[in-house]
C-alpha cells in the first residue's frame, strides 16, 4: 500500500531533524534527568516517616524506667545532652548516665484527663504529693508524669520554686534522678546511679559509681563539674553538711565518715552513728547511734565541724534501727519509729531539750517512707498500708492522735510520697 505523496514524519523521505541526536546520546540525556529529580530532596507537606519516629521515640522512653533500656543507652554517647562519667582507664565503672535533654515535654494537645488520678483530702495546701502518676501540688494543681511518678521513691521541691527532684526506686540498671519542671517538662539526669542522695537546698548531688563516690552540682536540668573518688566496697552517701559528704561505711555496721572534695578521700568519722535522721540549722547533724550500756540505739546531736563528735545523747526511749524519719525545718522535732506501749509506733522528740534519758510521745502509726515536715510544724508519711498520716507537733503534745486518711485509686502496693521542702540549707 502506497502512502499518499507529500505527507511528512520521521518515516518518510521528509525534512531531516534539527539537531543530530544519536539513540546513545538520547538515553545518556533520560538517565541525566532522572539522576538529577533523584538527587533533590523534595519537601512534603507532611512527614510521616519523622512521626512514626517520634511516636516509637516516645514509647521507647516510657519503657526505659524499668533499668533495661538503660544499660544500653550507656553505651551511645549523645552530641544533644548526654555523656559518660567516670570512663577512667584501668578502673571498672558502673554505667552511670548523666543527661540533660527532656524525657517527656508537656503534650501539645489537651493533656490527659485526671478526675480518675488517685486523691486524698488530707493535708490538702500543705505539701506537694506523688500519687502514683500524678504530681498534686500544695495549691492544687495536678501535672501529669508518666512513669516518673510511679518509680518515684522520695522527692524534694527545689528552691525559688523552680520545680522538683524525683529521685527513683532502685531497679537492677541502678537508680535515677529526674528534675520536674513547674510545666511538667521531666528531664533525666542520672540513669543508672547506685544511692543518689541530694543536699537540703537542692543544689548539689552525690552517688555511688562502680568503685568511686561522685558528687556534682545541679544547675537547671544540668549536672556539673563533677569530681570522684575511690570508696570502700559497702561505702554510700547518705547526705550533706553544707559542701561536706556524708558517707556511711558499710550499711551493715555503724560508722560514717565525711568526704570534703577539696581535701582529698573520705575521712573517718562518727563511729558509733548507725543512720542519719537530717540536718539542723544549727549545722548539727541528727543521728541514730549506737550508745549507751549496753549498747542500743540512741538519738544524738553531731557536730560535723569535729569529724561527728557527739554534742549530746539520748537514750530513753526504745527505738528501731530501720532509719525511718526525720527533722522538722525548724531542726527542732525528730520523728521517727520506736516502740510505746509496747506497740510499734512513730515517736516524736524534742531535740532542743535532749537529755541521757529523753522522753518521748506517740504521734501515730510507724513511718514506712519519706517524711515531709511543713515550716508550721506539721509532718507528712505514708504508713505501711499505704495511707497517709499527718502528725501536727501541737495535737501530739496535747495528748491527740495524728490524723490518717487512705488514698483512693492508688494501685495494689502503691503509697503517697510527701515532698519534702528543700529550699532550707
Amino acid at each position: 500500500m502506497s502512502r499518499p505523496a507529500g505527507r511528512g514524519d520521521n518515516r518518510t523521505d521528509g525534512p531531516p531533524r534539527p539537531f543530530a541526536v544519536t539513540r546513545d546520546e538520547l538515553e545518556q540525556a533520560v538517565r541525566e534527568t532522572f539522576a538529577r529529580r533523584v538527587a533533590v530532596a523534595r519537601p512534603l507537606a507532611a512527614d510521616p516517616a519523622g512521626l512514626a519516629i517520634r511516636r516509637a521515640d516516645r514509647s521507647r522512653r516510657r519503657r526505659a524506667l524499668t533499668g533495661i533500656a538503660l544499660a544500653a543507652v550507656a553505651t551511645v554517647t549523645l552530641s544533644a545532652g548526654m555523656a559518660q562519667l567516670g570512663r577512667q582507664p584501668g578502673r571498672p565503672s558502673h554505667p552511670t548516665v548523666v543527661l540533660g535533654g527532656p524525657y517527656a515535654s508537656p503534650l501539645p494537645g489537651p493533656t490527659p484527663p485526671l478526675s480518675a488520678a488517685p486523691r486524698s483530702d488530707l493535708g490538702r495546701g500543705e505539701v506537694d504529693l506523688i500519687l502514683d502518676e500524678v504530681l498534686v501540688t500544695a495549691a492544687g494543681q495536678r501535672i501529669a508524669l508518666p512513669d516518673v511518678g510511679r518509680s518515684a521513691e522520695r522527692a524534694q521541691r527545689l528552691p525559688d520554686r523552680a520545680g522538683w527532684a524525683v529521685v527513683g526506686v532502685p531497679t537492677a540498671a541502678g537508680r535515677s534522678l529526674w528534675i520536674v519542671l513547674p510545666d511538667g517538662a521531666a528531664h533525666l539526669l542520672l540513669a543508672g546511679a547506685r544511692d543518689i542522695v541530694l543536699s537540703p537546698d537542692g543544689r548539689q548531688v552525690a552517688w555511688r559509681e562502680g568503685t568511686d563516690l561522685v558528687v556534682a552540682g545541679i544547675v537547671g536540668t544540668q549536672v556539673v563539674a563533677a569530681a570522684r573518688t575511690p570508696a570502700p566496697p559497702a561505702a554510700v552517701p547518705v547526705g550533706f553538711a553544707g559542701d561536706t559528704v556524708l558517707v556511711r561505711l558499710d550499711p551493715g555496721r555503724p560508722g560514717h565518715a565525711l568526704w570534703r572534695p577539696a581535701a582529698g578521700p573520705p575521712r573517718g568519722a562518727g563511729d558509733g552513728a548507725l543512720h542519719l535522721h537530717g540536718i539542723r540549722p544549727d549545722g548539727l547533724a541528727v543521728a541514730l547511734v549506737s550508745a549507751g550500756t549496753p549498747r542500743r540505739p540512741c538519738v544524738a546531736l553531731l557536730d560535723p565541724a569535729r569529724d561527728l563528735a557527739p554534742v549530746r545523747t539520748g537514750c530513753g526511749p526504745t527505738l528501731t534501727v530501720d532509719g525511718a524519719g526525720a527533722v522538722s525545718a525548724d531542726g527542732r522535732w525528730l520523728l521517727t519509729n520506736g516502740k510505746a506501749g509496747g506497740q510499734d509506733r512513730a515517736l516524736l522528740m524534742d531535740l532542743d531539750r535532749l537529755t541521757p534519758a529523753p522522753a518521748t510521745r506517740p504521734a501515730g502509726p510507724p513511718v514506712a517512707g519519706p517524711v515531709a515536715w511543713t515550716p508550721q510544724g506539721a509532718a507528712h508519711y505514708s504508713d505501711g498500708a499505704g495511707t497517709l498520716v499527718r502528725v501536727e507537733v501541737g495535737r501530739v503534745l496535747a495528748g491527740e492522735a495524728a490524723r490518717s486518711a487512705p488514698v483512693t485509686g492508688l494501685p495494689a502496693g502503691g503509697r503517697p510520697v510527701p515532698v519534702g521542702d528543700g529550699s532550707r540549707s
